[in-house]
Order: structure tokens, then C-alpha cells, then sequence
């Protein structure tokens, strides 16, 4: 069965969409059509996307738009930090479109956002759901230095689906971006997902867990995937509440500190209450 969702409309999210138009920056939220945008906006978190909002990639799952990118926007990093003062958020989640155009995938603009919320309001924590880079260490090591509360790289699918799902992906790359994670500094979260319902079995998604819990993954979520429209790959399955139930119970076996698992888990939803979760 379908899920039905909180519808988006309420005070709360037209105050926040106002103050995110004002300060021109994008949302995951908004640019990916996410279900789960009502509740977020009217929680008053959001997960902002940085670098635009074109992507380099076209994965067929995706409802972000892609093509050729403008250059990074110079005054995104402080307008980043002002909405978060403003909203008066405690904790914030900065993703970004692939930026397979930039030398650095985009990795330096990720540290001049994390300086900035830190310089005009240190109290907030910060989650940072980064792309793979192109496997470039030295990129990822540039973030992970900046010392950012939690590091997400979402795994997306089963390696059997990679080449359907992952336009430009590559699954061992990005298993190898999580185990660098706590390479570079194990004191920081580490954090990944999947979705759900795109023709993979259960025995692929208990391989994932496997793969992530053997290169150190401390959180991992798991949701259903719903088409975003009729151009975008169709659903295979909806999963039941019972196998999302069972999908948690198997991480927790595995190793995870934390497993988030439910139609409509998303791997940034309710990433704060994940965290104080982890961290208690």
C-alpha cells in the first residue's frame, strides 16, 4: 500500500520556505520532492542543499534537476549560517548535487559552509550527506577534518542494481568513502542508507548491512523508495511494515549503533533525534 504523508501546507513551512527564498538557498526537501517535507518543515529542521541545484549525475530515482551547473555561489556558506541563526536550528543536516565539474567535487565549499555555522552559531550541530567525490581521498579528508558532527554518505542500493539505479556510481567506491570516514578520524559518526522497493531481496539488503558494519558504519537507515513522478524509475514492491521491522532488528544483530527503518525514513529525517540517539 501506498504511504500517505503530512500534507506540506501549514504556517510553519511557508515561514521557512520565505526565509529560505529571501537568503536564496535550496532544500533537499523542496528539490527532491521528499514525502516527508511537512513534517520536517513544520519540526523547523531542514536539509539544505549546497553547490546549486543542478547535478552532474542523472540517476533515473533522482528528482533533483540535472545538466551543467553554475559556479558555487561565494555568499552561500554565510547565507547558510544566517537561516540557521535565524531558524534557530540546533542542528542541521548540508548535502549537495554531485558536483563532478569542480577539481574538488565540491569538497571545499562543504568546509566554508561547516566554518561558517560554527563562526556565527557554534551551538548548532552539524550533519554533513556528502556524494562520493569520484573516490578522491584527499577531497573527503578535507571535510571529515572540518570536523563536522556526523558524516553521511548514502549507499543508495544493492551492488546488483548499481548499474540501473547509480548513474556514474560505483558501490565499492562508495563502501571505501565510509571505512575513510573513520580512517581519517574516528571520533566522528559515520552514516549511510538505502532505499527500498526497487527490485533488490532481502538477502542483498543484509549483504549491505554486512559491508557497511565491516568498514566501521555507526548509523544505517532504510526506506521506501516512491516515484517522484512518471519519468523516474517505477516502484518494484512496497515493503511491509513487518520486513522494515525485521531490516532493524538485523542491524542492530550486525553492529550498528543506530538503525532507522520505516517507509517513510529518508536518511536526513529526524537525523537529530538519530544522533542524540547515538550519542546516549
Amino acid at each position: 500500500m501506498k504511504p500517505k504523508v503530512k500534507s506540506p501546507l501549514s504556517p510553519e513551512v511557508f515561514e521557512l520556505k520565505k526565509t529560505l527564498r529571501k537568503l536564496n538557498l535550496h532544500t533537499v526537501c523542496e528539490e527532491a520532492s521528499c514525502p516527508n517535507i511537512g513534517d520536517c518543515f513544520s519540526r523547523r529542521t531542514a536539509t539544505f542543499m549546497i553547490l546549486g541545484d543542478r547535478c552532474t549525475r542523472a540517476c533515473p530515482y533522482c528528482d533533483v534537476s540535472h545538466g551543467k551547473p553554475k559556479p558555487p555561489d561565494p555568499k552561500e556558506p554565510l547565507h547558510i549560517a544566517t537561516a540557521v541563526k535565524e531558524l534557530g536550528l540546533n542542528y542541521v543536516v548540508i548535502t549537495s548535487v554531485n558536483r563532478d565539474d569542480l577539481h574538488d567535487g565540491g569538497a571545499s565549499h562543504f568546509v566554508k559552509v561547516i566554518q561558517a555555522i560554527r563562526e556565527n552559531y557554534p551551538s548548532c550541530k552539524i550533519e554533513v550527506l556528502i556524494p562520493d567525490f569520484q573516490g578522491d581521498f584527499e577531497a573527503l579528508k578535507m571535510v571529515v577534518e572540518a570536523k563536522p558532527t556526523v558524516v553521511n554518505h548514502n549507499i543508495e542500493t544493492v551492488p546488483s542494481l548499481y548499474g540501473e539505479i547509480r548513474h556514474r556510481g560505483n558501490y565499492q567506491r562508495s563502501i571505501q568513502i565510509i571505512k575513510w570516514i573513520k580512517e581519517i578520524d574516528s571520533s566522528i559518526y559515520s552514516k549511510s542508507g538505502i532505499m527500498v522497493g526497487l527490485g533488490e531481496t532481502k538477502q542483498e539488503v543484509f549483504n549491505v548491512m554486512d559491508d557497511l558494519a565491516k568498514v566501521g558504519c555507526d548509523i544505517f537507515t532504510v526506506g521506501q523508495y516512491l516515484q517522484p513522478s512518471k519519468n523516474h524509475i517505477p516502484v518494484k514492491r512496497y515493503v511491509s511494515t513487518e520486513e522494515f521491522k525485521e531490516y532493524e532488528k538485523v542491524g542492530y544483530e550486525k553492529g550498528f549503533k543506530e538503525v532507522y527503518s520505516g517507509t517513510l525514513v529518508r536518511s536526513s529525517f529526524h537525523a537529530d533525534e538519530i544522533f542524540n540517539k547515538v550519542r546516549d
